[in-house]
């Protein structure tokens, strides 16, 4: 398999983090894919036509897209019902618990986007705000519920689920990129459960570095 990817990825960390649980990263070659908004990768465009990374190509050739998509294809792989279950409650809140994180991150995709490529004079200080909002307000839903997705061991015997994988990559992101000041001192009960959780060895291998 190949995975197009970038270093500093959320969407990306959560398929590598994902892959390391399930013992299928060995499995893997990750292919650096060479992003811009404005200037799309060819390479990476003749696998996924919006040009966007996580790309994942299987050994039968196979191009997919989303990481949300790709880690179900390795959960699959793995055998199914490891990273959420197959039917009920339980997936549904799983589920639910990544659809968030993923907000998150695409909010704070769209802060940086304005904050740091779109030339000074011409920033939407309103869509600044707006999505700054949408951050925080999911931010302090997670911090409510940190005890329905937080597992909170470090321990490498269990593979934690797909919602608090996903939780742990948008609060790194949060920490690495910083699109909005001040999160964790107002969502304390959050971040003391990501510090725990950092710790993980697919967390650590994982961690954002500058690109």
């Amino acid at each position: 398999m190949k995975l197009y990817y970038s270093v500093a990825s959320p969407f990306v960390r959560k398929v590598l983090v994902a892959a390391t649980e399930l013992g299928l990263r060995d499995r893997m070659e990750i292919v650096e894919a060479k992003l811009s908004p404005t200037s799309p990768d060819p390479v990476l465009s003749s696998h996924n036509p919006l040009g966007k990374i996580p790309a994942l190509v299987t050994n039968e050739g196979l191009s997919i897209v989303d990481s949300r998509v790709i880690v179900g294809y390795l959960d699959d792989l793995a055998g199914g019902g490891r990273l959420f279950p197959a039917h009920g409650p339980a997936r549904t809140r799983i589920l639910r618990t990544e659809a968030l994180a993923d907000g998150v991150i695409d909010a704070g995709i769209l802060i940086r986007y304005e904050t740091v490529l779109r030339p000074e004079p011409l920033r939407w200080n309103d869509w600044i705000a707006g999505q700054s909002a949408k951050v925080t307000q999911t931010l302090a839903v997670l911090d409510a519920e940190v005890n329905d997705w937080a597992a909170l061991s470090t321990s490498t015997e269990a593979v934690l689920d797909l919602g608090t994988i996903a939780v742990v990559c948008a609060i790194g992101w949060l920490e690495f990129r910083k699109p909005v000041d001040g999160l964790r001192e107002r969502f304390p009960a959050l971040y003391a459960a990501y510090d725990q959780l950092a710790g993980r060895p697919s967390f650590k291998a994982t961690a954002p570095t500058q690109g």
